[in-house]
C-alpha cells in the first residue's frame, strides 16, 4: 500500500491440479505486474496451458511502462482465467478480458469481487468519481474539542491530543494515502511538516489552503523537501522550485470541489483532509468525504474549539491504549 501510485494494488496465483505453481503481485509502479511476475515465477512453462491464472484485477491490455498483460496470457497458452473485478481505468475497463475472450480464454469475472473492489478503493474511487478518495482524520478531546483557543503570541506548535501509539498510527496513515491537506489556521498555528516520521514509507504530496497567503514563507510547509500545492485566491509573483506549486481557486464558491477538481487534475487518487475544524466540516457539510478516523484522547481542554460533527454511525470502535480511535464510512459519496 502506498507504494503502486498510480497503479493498483495486484496479486496473483497460478493453480494447476489445485496446486499453486506460480504467484507473484504488483510491488511498484514501473515494475512487473502481478501476471507477469506469476507467470515468470513457474519454471516449467508447458504446464501453463493446463493450469488456472487468478488475478484480483483485470489484466491490462495496453502499453504503458509494460507490455500487456491479457497478450502475455495468451502468448503462455493459459486457457481459463478468473479475475477477481473489471478495471475502471479507461484504458483497459474490459478491453482486457475481450482480448482473452477473443483468444479463446475461458474467463470467470467477479471472484471476491467486493474484497478486490475493498482492496483498491482509492483506485476505484478516482477513476469512476474523477476525484481522489477521501479520508477525514482528526483528533479530538475527551470533552469534544480539537484545539485550545490560541493567542496571537503562543507558540506555532501543536496542541497533542492523542497518544504517542495514536500518533504513530497516523504516520502509518500518511505512508499510504498519496496526499494531505490543511487549513490556513492549522498551518499557522502548528507550523507542521506533514511529512512521515514514525513510519516508513512515503511523503504524502502536502496540500494547503491560503487564500491570501497569509503562512510565513519560513514555515516548514514551503521547505521544498516535498511537493507541495498552494490553493489560493493570490498566486506568488516569486520563483519557487518544481516541488512548490501555486493553483488558483475561487474561496467564495465550493472550496471541496475545487480541491477535488485540482487534485484529480495532478492525478493525486487519496487525500487525508486533517484539519482544522472549518475545512474538515466543510467537506462533511459538502458529504465529500468516503472514511473518516477520529481519535478521542484522555485530555480534556474544558474550553476551545470544537471538534466537526459527524452525522453517521460508527463502523469500528477500537482502543489504542488510553486513546479511543472511532472509524466511519461514507456509503453516499
Amino acid at each position: 500500500m502506498g507504494k503502486t501510485y498510480p497503479n493498483p494494488m495486484v496479486g496473483s496465483v497460478i493453480v494447476l491440479n489445485d496446486e499453486i505453481i506460480g504467484e507473484g503481485w504488483h510491488k511498484k509502479a514501473g515494475e512487473h505486474h502481478a501476471e507477469v511476475k506469476a507467470i515468470n515465477s513457474v519454471k516449467d512453462k508447458s504446464l501453463l496451458k493446463n493450469a488456472t491464472i487468478y488475478v484480483s484485477l483485470e489484466p491490462c491490455s495496453h502499453f504503458g511502462k509494460t507490455p500487456p498483460c491479457a497478450n502475455l496470457i495468451v502468448k503462455n497458452g493459459i486457457k481459463k482465467v478468473v479475475v477477481g473485478v473489471i478495471d475502471s481505468n479507461s484504458k483497459v475497463c474490459g478491453k482486457g478480458i475481450k482480448h482473452l475472450k477473443n483468444n479463446d480464454c475461458n474467463v470467470i469475472v467477479g471472484v471476491l469481487a467486493k474484497e478486490c473492489l475493498e482492496l483498491n478503493k482509492r483506485f476505484f474511487t478516482f477513476h469512476t468519481k474523477k476525484r481522489p478518495f477521501i479520508l477525514l482524520k482528526w483528533a479530538e478531546t475527551k470533552d469534544g474539542f480539537i484545539d485550545k483557543l490560541r493567542a496571537e503570541n503562543d507558540e506555532k506548535s501543536p496542541n497533542w491530543i492523542s497518544n504517542v501509539y495514536s500518533q504513530q498510527l497516523v504516520h502509518k496513515i500518511r505512508a499510504v494515502e498519496q496526499a494531505i491537506l490543511v487549513g490556513t489556521t492549522t498551518a499557522i498555528n502548528d507550523n507542521p511538516t506533514l511529512n512521515v516520521r514514525n513510519w516508513v514509507g512515503n511523503n504524502p504530496v502536502r496540500i494547503v489552503l491560503d487564500r491570501r497567503l497569509k503562512i510565513p514563507i519560513n514555515y516548514n510547509l514551503f521547505d521544498k523537501n516535498e511537493i507541495t500545492i498552494v490553493l489560493t485566491e493570490k498566486l506568488s509573483a516569486e520563483t519557487f522550485n518544481k516541488n512548490l506549486i501555486f493553483e488558483e481557486i475561487d474561496f467564495s464558491k465550493n472550496i471541496p470541489k475545487q480541491v477535488c477538481k485540482v487534485l484529480y487534475n495532478h492525478k493525486i487518487q487519496s487525500v487525508i483532509i486533517e484539519g482544522g475544524a472549518q475545512t474538515l466540516q466543510s467537506f462533511i457539510d459538502e458529504n465529500l468525504w468516503d472514511e473518516a478516523t477520529v481519535f478521542v484522547g484522555k485530555t480534556t481542554f474544558g474550553n476551545g474549539l470544537l471538534a466537526p460533527q459527524m452525522n453517521k454511525l460508527p463502523i469500528k470502535i477500537e482502543k489504542i491504549s488510553d486513546d479511543t480511535l472511532i472509524n466511519y464510512r461514507n456509503n453516499e459519496a
